[in-house]
């Protein structure tokens, strides 16, 4: 399954490590410094054309900004997990 994450922008679900609200994240010394050398590596993808609520990480160490709140990408996922516990 994929997770739309705004502007056009799709991550597959068994790619994401975790979804984050960027204010509470970006409160921590260390969480700043991962996404600053997130960005040197070219690692960043803007999929918000406004202010980032969130940002959703892969295992491929991606971080992905995003304009939808973390709660509605999370809330987007759970939905995703309920269907494919059905289809077992």
């Amino acid at each position: 399954m994929y997770l739309h994450i705004g502007n056009h922008k799709n991550v597959r679900t068994r790619q994401i490590i975790g979804i984050f609200d960027l204010d509470t994240a970006s409160s921590s010394a260390i969480t700043r410094s991962f996404i600053k050398r997130k960005e040197k590596e070219g690692k960043t993808v803007f999929a918000a054309e406004e202010i980032p609520k969130s940002f959703v990480l892969t295992d491929g160490g991606t971080v992905l900004f995003s304009q939808i709140s973390s709660k509605r990408l999370l809330g987007r996922t759970e939905a995703f997990s309920e269907n494919e516990n059905d289809e077992i």
